[in-house]
C-alpha cells in the first residue's frame, strides 16, 4: 500500500472513510460490519457511524470476531450513535477491522481475522492508531483495500 493522504485530527479519520463509503455506491440498507474490541473500539465505531449517518447503510459492530454477539449501531437524536439490537443477519458490503484487535492480550490473531472477513467477497478496511496493524504484522496477512492509520503524537494533561 502507498500513502495517498496525510490528514490530522478526528476529521482525518472520518472524512476519508465517509468518502470511501460514498464512492462504493452501496445499495440502500447495505451493511458495513466493524470487528473490534468491546469498550475500546466501540466508541470509535459509534463516532464513525455518526459521521456517515446521512448514508443509507446499516452499521454493525461485532465484538472481537464473534458474530453471534453482533449489534447494530443506531443514530439517536441529540446524542450520537449507540449500540442497539442484534442484526437480522450478517451480510456485509464492506468489512472493517479495528486496530484494537491486534493489540497484545487480545484473543484474536491476524489469521483468524482474515479467515472471518474472507468469508465475505467484499473489500476490507483497516482503522488503527499508532501503526498497530503494521507493528503486529497484520498488514503482512490481510490485504486491506484501505488503511486509516492515526498516529498519536502527544497527549497533554494539565492540572
Amino acid at each position: 500500500m502507498k500513502e495517498v493522504e496525510n490528514l490530522s485530527g478526528v476529521s482525518g479519520i472520518l472524512r476519508p472513510f465517509k468518502k470511501y463509503v460514498e464512492e462504493a455506491n452501496l445499495p440502500k440498507n447495505s451493511q458495513i460490519v466493524f470487528y473490534g474490541c468491546p469498550g475500546t473500539c466501540t466508541p470509535f465505531v459509534e463516532l464513525i457511524a455518526y459521521a456517515i449517518r446521512s448514508l443509507p447503510v446499516e452499521i454493525v459492530f461485532v465484538p472481537f470476531l464473534n458474530e453471534e454477539k453482533a449489534v447494530t449501531i443506531k443514530i439517536v437524536d441529540n446524542i450520537g450513535a449507540q449500540a442497539d439490537k442484534a442484526p437480522e443477519k450478517i451480510d456485509p458490503a464492506i468489512t472493517v477491522l479495528m486496530g484494537g484487535l491486534s493489540m497484545e492480550n487480545v484473543p484474536v490473531t491476524a489469521e483468524e481475522a482474515k479467515k472471518t472477513v474472507s468469508r465475505y467477497p467484499v473489500k476490507t478496511v483497516g482503522i488503527c492508531f499508532v501503526s498497530i496493524f503494521e507493528k503486529e504484522k497484520w498488514t503482512d496477512v490481510i490485504d486491506f483495500d484501505m488503511l486509516i492509520d492515526t498516529p498519536v503524537f502527544a497527549v497533554k494533561v494539565f492540572r
